[in-house]
């Protein structure tokens, strides 16, 4: 439902927004100008959402909610809808992919990875709307007990803008997989793809009424949405700072939240690991997306007596890793979002450096838009403040440890706990060390932190709540406790 059109003498599309299914081109908010991070150039304007598209939306939703338009459609059948909207998503894959390459740089071989994986997420909760079961429970009163899993009510969805088509299905498919009315608001760097998936929902068979994608402003429009009575459950997905506000902002109407934070992973290295395979892995375990990754193994932890040898190799494979233009396939790692992404980069590698630390390689910027070399920090120690902020670009701290206790001990030191990778060939140690570290995921000898069958999600200041797997449904519901009496 886009459109061609002129701004500033270039040419542009232009993209509506959603109210209860119906495009909106234009809104009481204005307009978003949506910039490509390669070449700093605008390329997509999209309908901005004011206070009048956000109530509309919500009374949409909430008298879906209340009449049971889609929670009354059998599980079955809201599967199938599910299903279509995969079918459909596989379908356009390369419009999606070639959208999330102009509006958030992601290379062009990372962004086909991901058209197919969203809609992996979609088949995934067209399986699993009619096997989120209840349960039977004895009870010594004669007659039936019963928990029934119910829809929640109206959910609003926020997305953040470093991975906004990979994140918004793991929100959406399950909250619709639970017969629940939905208002998406992406980030209002990254909202194309978003009214994108909106349209191929109510194509699907999803009812308008229980689709709304609204881009706007987090301070109104996302602020708004989250302290509204009407909405029963928040999903977040975005920095600490303003998960933490939010959790203040839905706590007087008791808002059911869940929330995806930030992190400062570790990729933890023992010497007895086939360095060969870590040193290939670990680049794109922290420079993948310019580093702009929650999940980024943005500490590297190695053993001590192959520190130097690591660090070494590190720095030659990283040296070797293809930055450039997103749209080519050889390219390995894209622009950063923005100018002021790039700018607290810079600024975290002036920070390590003031504090002794050493920038082995990278830190450079080149090209016309907002490139920035994967760089290497050694000589580091987890006090500094490069190896306990969350930079979120494409930054290493590389720490020396001496045995299993103080990896652990420096892993754990940090106010995150969200993904991490270990290697090691000894399976016991995988195990004491795995169990040990205080994080919501785990990898042994790989890089992957998600999978769609398994709950995903943080500890301590990354978050509460999963996202994924069957668990993800239980954010969706609520457990209703049935007695039928035998008497």
């Amino acid at each position: 439902m886009s459109e061609t059109a002129m701004t500033d003498g270039s040419e542009v599309l232009r993209h509506p927004l959603l109210v209860a299914g119906e495009a909106v081109h234009r809104a009481t908010g204005g307009e978003l100008r949506v910039s490509d991070p390669s070449i700093d150039l605008v390329t997509d304007v999209v309908a901005q959402a004011g206070p009048e598209e956000l109530e509309a939306a919500l009374v949409a939703a909430d008298r879906a909610a209340a009449t049971g338009e889609w929670s009354s459609v059998s599980a079955t059948d809201r599967g199938r809808v599910l299903r279509r909207v995969a079918d459909e998503l596989r379908r356009r894959a390369e419009e999606f992919a070639l959208a999330e390459v102009r509006t958030a740089g992601h290379t062009i071989a990372d962004a086909r990875w991901e058209a197919g994986a969203m809609a992996d997420v979609f088949d995934y909760y067209a399986g699993a709307a009619n096997k989120h079961l209840g349960a039977v429970v004895p009870t010594p009163d004669p007659g039936l007990g019963l928990v029934l899993r119910v829809p929640v009510g109206v959910c609003g969805l926020i997305v953040p803008w470093n991975f906004p088509r990979r994140i918004a299905p793991w929100k959406l498919a399950p909250a619709l997989a639970c017969g629940t009315p939905v208002v998406l608001k992406p980030a209002s760097l990254t909202p194309i793809t978003a009214v994108m998936l909106g349209e191929v929902l109510v194509e699907a068979g999803v009812p308008a009424s229980c689709v709304s994608v609204l881009p706007g402003p987090g301070s109104s429009i996302g602020e708004s949405l989250v302290t509204d009575p009407r909405v029963a459950k928040v999903s977040f997905t975005g920095d600490s700072s303003t998960g933490s506000h939010l959790m203040a902002q839905v706590a007087p109407n008791v808002t059911r939240i869940s929330l995806e934070l930030g992190g400062k992973s570790a990729a933890i290295v023992f010497a007895d690991a086939d360095l060969e395979a870590a040193v290939e892995a670990i680049p794109y375990s922290v420079f993948a997306n310019a580093g702009q990754d929650c999940c980024a193994r943005s500490r590297l932890l190695v053993e001590r007596s192959v520190y130097d040898d690591v660090v070494a190799a590190l720095a030659a494979r990283t040296e070797r890793l293809v930055v450039g233009d997103p749209t080519d396939e050889a390219t390995e790692i894209g622009p950063m979002i923005s100018e002021a992404q790039r700018a607290t980069s810079l600024e975290y590698l002036d920070i390590a450096r003031s504090e002794g630390a050493e920038v082995v390689c990278g830190g450079e910027t080149s090209g016309l838009g907002w490139y920035l070399s994967p760089a290497v920090v050694a000589g580091a120690d987890n006090s500094m403040r490069v190896a306990r902020e969350e930079i979120f670009g494409p930054v290493v701290t590389v720490i020396p440890f001496d045995d299993e206790a103080d990896a652990v001990r420096i892993a754990n030191d940090s106010e995150y706990g969200l993904s991490g990778t270990l290697w090691t060939r000894d399976l016991g140690r995988a195990i004491r060390v795995g169990t040990a570290v205080r994080t919501g995921v785990m990898s042994v000898n790989t890089n992957r932190s998600v999978r769609t069958e398994l709950p995903f999600g943080g500890f301590k200041r990354s978050g509460l709540g999963r996202e994924l797997g069957l668990a993800a449904l239980d954010h969706y519901t609520e457990s209703k406790t049935l007695f039928l009496s035998a008497d």
